[in-house]
């Protein structure tokens, strides 16, 4: 079952089983996409691999978006976001861990061939096929960051 298919089971699921956050949140997605697929440049309807880049940037909106609420002390606007994103991570493969971030991390180092901080875009250029989608993208720019720095 596609990725596609599976948002539209779902949608239907939530529609008769009346999850009004569940169904708003696949709606978000689905209008995301749709978006995506209209825009200047689009080359058509989304594969997986587009459909997960639609959520990791609804997920990102969701994660900003929290930030800004805790400072305005909006607690329950706090809450329906958390909620948003643990529906929306339903629809990504598994994520990584940090131990396997550090290690593709230490990996493209490597193969980079990073003296320092520096050589970040070379390293970030190596590790963000091999994260995305499975992980956080701060959390590994932290990582290669961090990696970097110690050298």
């Amino acid at each position: 079952m596609t990725l596609r298919e599976r948002l539209d089971a779902d949608m239907k699921e939530a529609m008769k089983a009346k999850e009004k956050l569940r169904l708003d949140t696949v709606r978000m997605i689905k209008s995301a996409m749709k978006y995506k697929e209209t825009e200047p440049g689009a080359t058509g309807p989304l594969d997986d691999a587009g459909i997960i880049g639609v959520v990791n940037s609804e997920l990102k909106k969701r994660r900003d978006s929290i930030v800004e609420f805790q400072k305005g002390n909006r607690q329950d606007l706090v809450d329906q976001a958390e909620a948003e994103i643990k529906l929306l991570m339903v629809y990504l493969p598994a994520q990584l861990t940090a131990d396997e971030v550090a290690a593709i991390v230490a990996a493209a180092v490597a193969e980079a061939g990073a003296k320092g901080p520096k050589d970040m875009g070379a390293v970030m250029k190596l590790v963000t096929p091999r994260t995305t989608g499975r992980a956080d993208g701060k959390l590994v720019a932290d990582a290669v960051k961090a990696k970097l720095a110690a050298l």
